[in-house]
């Protein structure tokens, strides 16, 4: 790799509301710095959430707000006061862009990269977006329209985006990710499954699966468990495997992720951008279980693109329940040549270069706009 450039680069990315949203910037941000060893970047988010707090100062980034809230779903009087508010959070991301002064804000993706792209354009600084999911988010649908480049995950997002100024990177993967303890390097011999449900968690897929996990331990198949229950969950599962006498590695929130991926012979998850992503990228066999209730049921899509190409098995929550759960992941223990070949499948999509993609992009689209 090149050392990284003395001079400097500014940049502010925009978005979040999920870690599914701030994962991508976090990565791009990191290549970034390892090409511009000065590089300043700024996340900016909507209200401040603890989680997104959490994830954006650990990773050593300073971190701006606005305030500004999404429309969809709020009705007609709350969808009012979210409109009404807004010349107050463009005025803000004025004041923001006018302080930092960037040479390229990237949008990635929710409601809060709305403001600071527009006022970015007002001040004629180049502006992307990046769409994580299959099926394109509706700020994204709106913002593509004036951005200068359009960076998408999945082909079958093209054409959502109008304009010819769209580019098929892949999802960007937190370096720490890929540069986990390496496949093979598990600490015992034990078929080990990693549960995920997000970043906020997921109840369906702790549910099913504590259910699943004690009909596995009933016929004598119980598989070593690593379980990310989400924050709002943690207790209540830590307390039933407790209860159960099941020795579970129980967190609320996975923080080194590489690690977790490493130990993992199979992935049983929803179907976030991010973590579909991560899942080809390393190429890990997993069990996908959609948010029925995301918008446009983008994750069912997210799956169901991955499943087509035998990288996943597709459950609907309508169809999950412990006793199917169960059936699939004893499935995997008993058949290694079938993991095997979901593990190829799932590799086969993956994009691992994709943060370095759209880094060296978002350079070329500054240096582009200083020789103009």
């Amino acid at each position: 790799m090149n050392e990284p450039r003395d001079e400097s680069i500014s940049v502010v990315i925009a978005g979040g509301g999920t870690g599914g949203h701030l994962f991508p910037g976090l990565a791009v941000a990191k290549e970034i710095q390892t090409r511009y060893s000065a590089a300043r970047i700024l996340f900016v988010t909507g209200r401040r959430r603890k989680m997104e707090t959490r994830i954006i100062t650990e990773s050593g980034f300073p971190h701006a707000s606005i305030s500004v809230e999404g429309i969809k779903g709020r009705g007609w009087k709350k969808g009012s006061l979210v409109v009404m508010k807004l010349p107050w959070s463009l005025f803000q991301s004025l004041k923001i862009v006018r302080k930092f002064s960037p040479h390229v804000v990237l949008g990635v993706g929710g409601y809060s990269a709305g403001p600071l792209l527009l006022a970015a354009k007002i001040m004629r600084i180049p502006t992307a977006i990046h769409e994580q999911n299959s099926f394109p988010g509706l700020t994204n649908r709106l913002l593509c329209r004036f951005v200068d480049r359009v960076f998408i995950s999945f082909e079958e997002s093209s054409e959502h985006f109008s304009g010819g100024n769209i580019l098929l990177t892949g999802n960007p993967i937190r370096p720490e990710v890929l540069e986990g303890e390496k496949p093979g390097e598990k600490r015992g011999d034990a078929f080990t499954v990693l549960v995920l449900g997000g970043s906020q968690g997921a109840r369906a897929i702790n549910d099913a699966f504590m259910e699943a996990l004690e009909i596995l331990n009933k016929k004598g198949k119980a598989p070593s468990v690593i379980h990310q229950t989400g924050e709002r969950d943690y207790s209540r599962v830590l307390a039933a495997y407790e209860q159960k006498g099941f020795k579970v590695e129980v967190s609320g929130f996975i923080r080194e992720m590489g690690k977790a991926y490493a130990e993992a012979d199979l992935v049983v998850s929803r179907a976030g951008a991010t973590t579909v992503a991560e899942l080809a990228a390393l190429g890990k066999p997993s069990i996908l279980i959609p948010y029925p209730y995301a918008a446009n049921r983008h994750q069912e899509t997210n799956a169901g693109i991955i499943a087509q190409r035998g990288g996943a098995e597709m459950i609907l929550e309508e169809e999950l329940s412990g006793d199917r759960l169960a059936d699939a992941i004893a499935r995997y223990m008993e058949d290694g040549k079938a993991l095997e070949n979901m593990a190829a499948a799932a590799g086969s999509a993956g994009k691992p270069d994709a943060a370095g993609v759209i880094a060296d992009n978002l350079i070329e689209m500054v240096r582009h706009a200083n020789i103009r």
